[in-house]
């Protein structure tokens, strides 16, 4: 059942890539209350350009995104792609730009998190769903591209 659950949601994010390519972010644009970007990692084992949908919230000059997985009991691939290789591009709406991600120290994550419920209160039941702390990524833009 989790194979076709992860099978499902791979051909969502699919999708909505491709919509939210095609109408700068004004289709597929947001998701459970908040803004959508498209980071494109690099596969840590592949090398391979990936592409995922992304809600966030701005912080501090950055963009704060969430390795929720919907739940699910393992990190999302691409967490692990930018702990390997932190350095991202992103697209948000018709801009481009260049960033690295920071994992959230614990502090500044239960801040994150404090606010990450409040504009997306269906993140709580992802993490009643898991035994591991969700992580919170915060993306500092380093230039336009």
């Amino acid at each position: 059942m989790v194979v076709i659950i992860k099978i499902l949601f791979r051909s969502i994010f699919l999708m909505v890539v491709f919509l939210y390519q095609r109408t700068a972010g004004k289709v597929g644009g947001s998701m459970q209350g908040l803004r959508v970007l498209l980071p494109t990692t690099t596969g840590r084992k592949t090398g391979k350009k990936r592409i995922t949908p992304l809600g966030y919230f701005e912080h501090d000059g950055g963009y704060a995104i969430i390795a929720s997985n919907a739940g699910f009991d393992t990190h999302p691939a691409w967490f692990h792609n930018l702990r390997s290789n932190p350095q991202v591009t992103l697209q948000i709406q018709d801009r481009q730009l260049a960033a690295i991600a920071e994992p959230a120290g614990p502090e500044l994550r239960k801040q994150l998190w404090a606010k990450l419920v409040e504009l997306a209160p269906g993140y709580r039941a992802y993490q009643k769903r898991t035994t591991r702390e969700i992580p919170i990524v915060v993306l500092r833009p380093v230039s336009k591209t």
